[in-house]
């Protein structure tokens, strides 16, 4: 019995190595692959602006990487008692204007380094709803809880979205030649646009996304969206809310692009470095017992085979961890 719509999922070319770098930018689902990846110990730098939703402020945060724009103080606005920027998540803000200023900076110079030498650049976009300011009509990327009338709510049209995005990759083909881009669209259903509203929103993103990867050779579609969507198609796969995918959705996710993106060398590494986070990741209930001595013996026996197999991984946490016992 078919319990699944079948799907075609097209691997890139080239496929991903397990020693390449990878720089994630977007929603909230981004994490949740962010994850899977650097626990697979791949070399991952993620949302370096923390999660945006609207390809505008996707856009914005790297081109900002590319020319390793600096915030000034001035950028910086107050507000409930902490200081905010219009292009950072709510993850930057904080108490004090200057430490808030340090950590902004030195995320955009770290990903200003990082993506020069970044193999893969993949793009999760959650929604085409885009909130301007009504004081001088500025796109941002997050409200930080500011009163609604500050601002015009506006549904980007696919010629917007796709002029943004393909004014971007020309731009990253300049900065870093040899970069491939991955777009995914995020599964999050952005309900409170509306149901009606959310699948206007998705289809203008998937249809810019879509003349992108036609457009451009290096640029892949990566149908996360679809696999929740069509493929999965059940609230079981959805956190409590009905809005968020949950950690089954999200792991049948992680397999396909596993599967299909991943060289069959970067799957056995990506196996193993899962299996070691796993072990790291562990709670000890007796670690004075001969069996955790033994199995914590044998932890670092691995890792010292895989220093010698895979010397651009950094093994320092789980040596420290292992060790510590």
């Amino acid at each position: 019995m078919i319990t699944s719509l079948p799907i075609h999922i097209q691997s890139p070319e080239p496929l991903i190595q397990h020693q390449d770098k990878l720089m994630l930018i977007g929603s909230c689902f981004t994490e949740h692959i962010g994850k899977r990846l650097s626990d697979a110990k791949f070399r991952v730098a993620e949302n370096p602006n923390g999660i945006l939703f609207n390809p505008l402020s996707v856009v914005k945060s790297v081109q900002s990487y590319m020319n390793a724009e600096m915030i000034e103080a001035s950028d910086l606005f107050y507000l409930n008692e902490i200081w905010n920027h219009w292009d950072f998540h709510t993850r930057f803000s904080e108490v004090d204007q200057q430490r808030a200023l340090d950590e902004m900076n030195a995320s955009i110079r770290n990903a200003h380094t990082f993506l020069k030498e970044a193999d893969w650049l993949m793009i999760t976009l959650g929604s085409a709803f885009q909130y301007f300011l009504n004081e001088d009509d500025r796109d941002v990327a997050n409200c930080h809880r500011a009163p609604g009338q500050w601002f015009e709510k506006k549904l980007l049209s696919i010629a917007q979205i796709s002029a943004a995005l393909e004014e971007m990759i020309g731009q990253l083909k300049e900065f870093n030649p040899y970069l491939n881009i991955i777009f995914t669209i995020s599964p999050v259903r952005h309900i409170r646009d509306g149901v009606v509203e959310n699948n206007r929103s998705k289809a203008r993103l998937i249809e810019a996304v879509h003349e992108m990867v036609q457009q451009y050779a290096h640029c892949h579609y990566f149908p996360a969206y679809e696999l929740i969507i069509d493929v999965l198609r059940d609230y079981r796969y959805y956190d409590i809310d009905m809005v968020h995918p949950n950690f089954a959705a999200t792991g049948a996710v992680w397999e396909q692009f596993y599967k299909a993106y991943l060289s069959p060398e970067a799957q056995s590494v990506a196996t193993k470095m899962l299996e070691l986070s796993t072990a790291a990741n562990h709670k000890v209930r007796f670690p004075e017992t001969q069996a955790y001595e033994k199995f914590r013996s044998s932890q670092l026996q691995k890792i010292v085979r895989y220093e010698k197999d895979y010397p651009y991984i950094d093994f320092g946490r789980e040596k420290t961890i292992f060790n510590a016992e």
